[in-house]
């Protein structure tokens, strides 16, 4: 087979139901392999993109208009074939599994080979922010990422082997173990607890393109 040329830029949505979308898109921009960072909000707008980011926000609220919006089955369909991202509620809606939803349940897009516990850390007083060691992205013990923790999640289980662990919390918190699985990668898939959008650092939006360039191009040479 013989290689085709690799792309070397994407085009990356930001799912803009509810949440701080706008501050990914924000962070997107300033990276010269994304050609096109764009607010997500019918399926015309998903069908043009190469790779997606879930935002935070209210996994509840974002189901819910994703769902009147007739976006929810168009979004499992792109989470099974292209590069998404999901953080905090994002990563709750990538899950296969959720604990701690209200009453009724909620809709999942799934797609990640775990289990979530919403709202681990409590309410809005709650939040804080915790340095931590992530894989691929920080390099030693004093090279560490700044995470945000706004009424975040954590991953409970890893329900499948294909799930690499990429961050654990690494602090003492109310009553949530240090221990923690707060980061994870599946594929061509990606979840973080926290708000990385909400800091200056980008490492974690290069990490994530490079991904998704790595899978796109790899799915492309393979046609």
């Amino acid at each position: 087979m013989v290689p085709t040329n690799n792309e070397k830029s994407i085009c990356v949505g930001v799912l803009a139901l509810q949440g701080a979308f706008l501050e990914h898109i924000h962070i997107l921009q300033r990276i010269p392999q994304v050609s096109r960072a764009v607010p997500v909000r019918n399926i015309e707008q998903l069908d043009s993109i190469d790779a997606l980011i879930i935002p935070g926000g209210e996994s509840t609220a974002i189901a819910l208009v994703a769902e009147r919006s007739g976006l929810i089955e168009p979004l499992r369909e792109f989470v099974r074939s292209k590069p998404t991202w999901g953080t905090c509620a994002g990563m709750i809606l990538l899950a296969n599994k959720a604990n701690k939803t209200k009453k009724g349940g909620q809709s999942l897009i799934g797609g990640l080979d775990i289990t979530v516990n919403r709202n681990e850390f409590g309410s809005q007083i709650n939040s804080f922010e915790s340095a931590i060691q992530i894989k691929h992205i920080t390099t030693s013990s004093s090279d560490l990422f700044p995470a945000v923790f706004i009424r975040a999640p954590i991953i409970s289980s890893i329900n499948s082997p294909d799930v690499a662990v990429l961050a654990r919390l690494q602090c003492n918190n109310v009553e949530t173990d240090v221990s923690a699985i707060v980061a994870v990668k599946q594929g061509h898939l990606l979840a973080t607890a926290f708000h990385p959008e909400l800091t200056n650092d980008d490492r974690l939006h290069r990490f994530f393109v490079k991904v998704a360039l790595d899978f796109l191009n790899e799915q492309k040479n393979e046609l």
